[in-house]
C-alpha cells in the first residue's frame, strides 16, 4: 500500500519552503508514496501551481484571510478525512491549524520542517505551539547545521532528523541563455548584472543591499568598477520602500524591480555575480541556485549561508549591517573577471552537493520509518 503524504503550506508562492514542498510531492517515488498539497491562501499570481498540475498532484486551496483564520481548522479536518495521510508535512506556521485538524481527524505521522532559524519561524504564539507539538507528536526537520543548532537552543531538544536542502542542479545550468535574456529584458552585453533573488521583506534586507549597491556603482562610488545593474527577483511588503531608497541614493535607474519570476535560470545565466544581504538566513535555495548557475556570490555570513558559500573559495561572505564591507566585496569582483571566474568554476563543483534527489531520499526514508511506526 503506498503512504500517503500530505504537504501543507500557507501558500504556493515561489518561495524557498514552497518549493521544497513541491519537490517532494512531485518526486517522491510514485510507486511507494502518494502525494497531495494543500495552500491554506487561495493560488497568488506566479504560483507553483502549474508545477503541481504538470504532475498530477491532487492541491487544495482553503481561502484563507490574513491573520488568524480559525476557520482553516475544520477545512484542514475535512481535507485530511478525504485524504487520509499517513504523513502530515508542515511549514512555516501552519501548524498552529494543521495540528488541531490532524488530532481531530486521527491523522497520520506528523513532521514539521523548520526553514529558518528556530527562534525566527514563527511568534511567540507559534513557537509556544511548536515546543507542545515537537515534545508530544510532531517530528522537527532543521534543513541545517546552523538551523539544528538554533532548534536546540529554542525548544531545547535534537530535531528528528537533519537533511539539506536540495535543488534540480542541472536545470540552473543555461549556457546558452546569457545574451538572449539580455537582449529581451534591456540590458546590454557590457552591463554588470548583479542578481539578487529574494522577498522584499525585512529578513532579506533589500534596502541594505541597495545601500552597498549604491556606495558600490552609485554617483559617488568609492571605486571604479564597470556600469553596474542591480536586478531584484522578488515581491514583498519593502517594494515601495526600497523603491524610493534607490531614488533617494541615487541609483533608481540601475535598480530593477523585475517581480517574482519564472524564469529563474534564464535570469541567472545572464547575470555576472550573486548578492543577497539578508539579516537571518535559514539555508537558502536562491544560493544554491546561483552556485549552480555558476555565480559567485557575496552574502552575509547568517544561518546557514556559510555552509553553502565557502568565503574566498565559492564567493565572498560579509558580517550583516556592514553595508560597506559588502560594497567592497561587490566592487572587487567587479573589477577583477579572471577571480569571478575562479570562484564561478568552484561554486559549480560544489553546488553538485545539492542534488534534490539526495533530499528527497532522505525525507522518504523519515516517511517510511514514521508511518510504519504510526502503523
Amino acid at each position: 500500500m503506498k503512504i500517503r503524504v500530505l504537504e501543507v503550506l500557507a501558500s504556493l508562492q515561489r518561495a524557498g519552503a514552497e518549493r521544497l514542498a513541491v519537490s517532494l510531492a512531485c518526486r517522491l517515488d510514485p510507486s511507494r508514496f502518494e502525494t497531495a498539497v494543500v495552500s491554506l491562501f487561495d493560488a497568488l499570481p506566479n504560483g507553483l501551481e502549474p508545477a503541481l498540475a504538470e504532475s498530477a498532484v491532487k492541491t487544495w486551496h482553503l481561502g484563507k484571510h490574513p491573520g488568524l483564520d480559525l476557520r482553516m481548522v475544520p477545512r484542514l479536518f475535512r481535507v485530511m478525512r478525504a485524504f487520509r495521510p499517513a504523513v502530515i508535512h508542515t511549514h512555516s506556521y501552519v501548524l498552529r491549524y494543521s495540528l488541531p485538524a490532524g488530532l481531530a481527524a486521527r491523522a497520520g505521522a506528523m513532521v514539521h520542517t523548520v526553514h529558518n532559524l528556530a527562534a525566527k519561524e514563527v511568534d511567540l504564539t507559534g513557537r509556544l505551539i511548536h515546543r507542545v507539538a515537537f515534545r508530544r507528536r510532531v517530528a522537527a526537520v532543521a534543513v541545517g547545521e546552523q538551523v539544528r543548532r538554533s532548534y536546540r537552543e529554542c525548544y531545547g531538544t535534537e530535531p528528528a532528523a537533519t537533511i539539506p536542502n536540495g535543488i534540480d542542479v542541472a536545470s540552473f545550468r543555461r549556457p546558452g541563455a546569457r545574451r538572449q535574456w539580455r537582449q529581451e529584458n534591456g540590458f546590454a552585453e557590457s552591463d554588470f548584472l548583479i542578481a539578487s533573488v529574494a522577498r522584499l521583506e525585512p529578513q532579506k534586507n533589500p534596502l541594505g543591499l541597495i545601500e552597498s549597491f549604491a556606495q558600490a556603482f552609485g554617483p559617488q562610488a568609492f571605486g571604479d568598477a564597470p556600469h553596474g545593474r542591480l536586478l531584484l527577483a522578488g515581491d514583498g511588503s519593502l517594494r515601495e520602500a526600497a523603491r524610493a531608497y534607490a531614488a533617494q541614493r541615487g541609483v533608481a535607474d540601475r535598480v530593477h524591480f523585475l517581480g517574482v519570476r519564472a524564469e529563474v535560470a534564464e535570469m541567472l545565466a545572464a547575470c555576472d555575480l550573486f548578492a543577497l544581504s539578508s539579516h537571518w538566513e535559514g539555508s537558502p535555495l536562491a544560493v544554491m541556485e546561483a552556485m549552480a548557475a555558476g555565480l559567485p556570490v557575496v552574502a552575509t555570513a547568517v544561518g546557514g549561508v556559510p555552509e553553502l558559500v565557502a568565503d574566498g573559495e565559492t564567493g565572498i561572505l560579509v558580517p550583516a549591517g556592514e553595508e560597506r564591507a559588502f560594497a567592497a566585496a561587490l566592487v572587487s569582483l567587479a573589477r577583477d573577471p579572471s577571480r569571478r571566474q575562479d570562484l564561478a568554476a568552484a561554486a559549480l563543483r560544489r553546488a553538485a552537493a545539492f542534488h534534490v534527489d539526495t533530499m528527497v531520499a532522505s525525507y522518504a526514508g523519515l516517511f517510511e520509518r514514521l508511518a510504519g511506526a504510526t502503523r
